[in-house]
């Protein structure tokens, strides 16, 4: 059940300040110290767009990925990163965001960096009672194996996430340990993938990440088909996961729902017999700005299919790749038309 009827939440990532832009492609310019203070502030600005918009949990926006050293990748041993992307022009695509290859063992003796983040997001957004929620996201290893390239020692795909799922599930451990209450494990190359895979192995390996914090924590998982510019890779079905993905140990799925029109919005009467949907209502690859009454009317046809103690509202994805001032206004409409309904119910 959600602790609040129809809650607004949202998934991880928020755009960057166009001065982090900066930053980011020219962080040779700046000492470790003007580094630090730049993620702070902008995590100070991402909390602040959150707070305004009024939704129920909030992240630190993902703010302090910068670049491959400050992503979950930098914090990887055994790896060679690529030094540049394969495809650097034309339309763009997954392919431009290149793969690393595995030289070594690996391992990540120092963490993947979300206890930092999460850390840092304590001590930068309120604390007093009736503060939103605060939420971390980590990928899940099938996710986070998506970029690097098997070789002798770590055969196929599998091999790599098997390796990588014991260093995701203590980096769960910690967060939890350091106070987390709302975790997403997100996986959505589990969802672009589960057409061609056997999903019951998903589901096995997803189990098997999360299991020492079942329990400890509101657990969930995002399932999109991914979001590169504006782009999705997936196959966008939901029908090839379910009924598999309810064995999934996790209060709550998230599905992306605007960018596809809503298409397959009776799934999430079958999640709710089990888990709490999360329905991605917001379009993040589209700038058409949802109004609180298109809002309301969407979230009016969900409650047709699930109860609101077992729903929530969400963007469809992140929103880091949306423009600020459309992640903005598109952030506060979501909550003002879930609030709408909440109020007639």
């Amino acid at each position: 059940m959600q602790p609040i009827p129809l809650r607004t939440t949202v998934i991880g990532s928020y755009p960057f300040p166009a001065w982090l832009e900066f930053a980011s492609a020219n962080l040779e310019q700046f000492g470790s110290d003007d580094i630090a203070e730049m993620v702070d502030d902008a995590v100070v600005a991402a909390v602040h767009d959150q707070l305004e918009a009024g939704t129920d949990v909030i992240t630190d926006g993902e703010q302090t990925r910068l670049d491959f050293n400050l992503s979950f990748y930098g914090y990887l041993e055994g790896i060679q990163p690529e030094q540049a992307s394969p495809r650097l022009w034309g339309p763009p695509a997954h392919d431009q965001r290149g793969k690393h290859q595995i030289v070594g063992e690996l391992s990540a003796p120092h963490g993947l960096g979300a206890v930092t983040e999460f850390r840092r997001l304590q001590r930068l957004a309120p604390a007093s009672e009736g503060s939103p929620t605060l939420k971390a996201s980590v990928p899940g290893p099938y996710t986070l194996s998506g970029r690097l390239l098997p070789n002798r020692q770590y055969p196929d795909r599998y091999a790599v996430t098997e390796a990588l799922l014991p260093i995701v599930r203590k980096e769960l451990v910690d967060l939890v340990e350091a106070g987390c209450t709302e975790l997403t494990v997100d996986e959505p190359s589990m969802s672009c993938y589960a057409y061609r895979e056997d999903p019951t192995r998903f589901v096995d390996i997803f189990n098997r990440t999360v299991e020492p914090v079942i329990g400890r924590c509101r657990l969930s998982t995002h399932l999109c088909f991914g979001n590169y510019k504006g782009h999705p890779v997936g196959f966008r079905r939901y029908a090839p996961m379910f009924p598999a993905f309810l064995d999934m140990e996790v209060d709550e799925i998230h599905v992306e729902m605007a960018n596809r029109e809503y298409s397959e919005l009776e799934v999430i009467g079958l999640i709710a017999e089990k888990r709490d949907a999360a329905v991605g209502i917001i379009d993040v690859k589209s700038y058409f700005i949802e109004s609180p009454r298109h809002v309301a009317e969407t979230v009016r046809r969900c409650l047709e299919f699930a109860p609101a103690d077992r729903l929530a509202f969400a963007p469809d994805c992140g929103l880091s790749q949306t423009a600020r001032w459309a992640a903005r206004q598109k952030l506060k409409n979501m909550v003002d038309g879930v609030h709408v309904v909440r109020e007639e119910l």
